[in-house]
């Protein structure tokens, strides 16, 4: 079920050839996409990522997979949530590090060190030979409110995160981190960040995108709570 006010009435969607699962090994996915994306501003994209939709630059799509419900979008409750002990422990030791919010503009810096984090973390997956437009058109190139982050840690960078701003929530968009700062837990101090940022803008939720039970990549998604999945077409408390 879609919204049907315009400019969503122009919206149309249409589902991607098949093609390798990036998450679980051995599985074909499927994409639904919403286009023209010139049409999905900051009102169309809030309704649609409420939807279950996620973005990619300009690319707006949700998993649509034959036979397969694996993919759930979450969200956290941000008013709701509580740290456990580990994230107390990891607000402790990055509570240091100095945040600025930028606009989407491009940084050689910046860059350099989304280059580091693929080839650490993707090596082999495409992202990790991406060059300066590539990078741009995936992190920097957005028709809603978006906002670069980034966090310093005496003044060097070691993290960046993408962020949009929607009528009832942030959404993560990407980030990434130094490589070699892994144990920091850099990520999840990322969304931990955000977390507060939605309570101090008194919005609701913190949009993560997609977790998949069986993908370690996604686990960590499953530490915030109270954590809310779209399920059947409603957004429900996880257990």
């Amino acid at each position: 079920m879609f919204p049907t006010e315009p400019p969503f009435l122009r919206i149309q969607f249409y589902l991607t050839a098949s093609y390798p699962c990036s998450y679980l090994e051995g599985l074909e996915a499927r994409s639904q996409v919403a286009a023209p994306a010139h049409l999905i501003g900051q009102a169309a994209y809030g309704r649609l990522i409420q939807e279950g939709f996620r973005r990619s630059g300009h690319y707006t799509y949700r998993p649509h997979c034959l036979g397969c419900r694996r993919c759930v979008p979450v969200r956290i409750d941000a008013a709701a949530f509580r740290p456990n002990r580990s994230q107390k422990r990891n607000l402790r030791s990055n509570q240091s590090l100095a945040v600025g919010i930028l606009p989407l503009e491009f940084s050689d810096e910046h860059y350099e060190l989304y280059r580091r984090y693929q080839r650490a973390r993707h090596t082999g997956g495409g992202m990790d030979q991406d060059d300066s437009e590539q990078y741009a058109q995936f992190l920097l190139s957005s028709q809603v409110d978006t906002s670069l982050v980034e966090f310093r840690d005496a003044g060097k960078l070691v993290m960046v995160a993408v962020v949009d701003r929607i009528e009832d929530g942030l959404s993560a968009v990407y980030t990434f981190f130094d490589p070699e700062l892994e144990k920091r837990g850099l990520g999840t101090y990322a969304v931990l960040w955000q977390i507060e940022l939605a309570r101090r803008l008194d919005l609701p939720h913190v949009y993560l995108g997609y977790w998949i039970e069986e993908s370690r990549k996604m686990a960590y998604k499953a530490n915030f709570r109270p954590l809310q999945g779209l399920i059947e077409g409603r957004w429900i408390e996880l257990e």
